[in-house]
């Protein structure tokens, strides 16, 4: 594998994106599973900026934002045990989740 940065953008639709007790929830098991990494370079939780132009899609209610230092470490990031406990705590408030990932030029 080649030794470029990775990228790993994830974005989650909540089942109840209004519901101020799913979304802290959510967040707590987030930020928990982020200060458990050890593969991570970067992380960042966001929301929607809520941009005003037609190329922009807000229709979610949070996105990751990790990066790492090549694909292999990206991989066992998938398979940490911190990375599986976040699926199993927090999968059953979303609906949705879409995951775009790339790879430094």
């Amino acid at each position: 594998m080649e030794n470029k940065t990775f990228f790993h953008s994830v974005y989650f639709w909540l089942k109840q994106p209004e519901n101020k007790e799913y979304c802290k929830t959510f967040e707590v098991a987030l930020q928990k599973f982020l200060n458990a990494s050890v593969y991570t370079k970067t992380a960042a939780i966001s929301k929607p900026a809520h941009s005003d132009r037609s190329v922009v899609d807000n229709s979610y209610t949070y996105a990751l934002l990790v990066s790492f230092e090549n694909e292999e470490l990206h991989q066992k990031y998938q398979e940490e045990p911190a990375h599986l406990l976040f699926l199993k705590e927090a999968s059953a408030l979303w609906e949705k989740v879409q995951v775009f990932d790339s790879l430094e030029l």
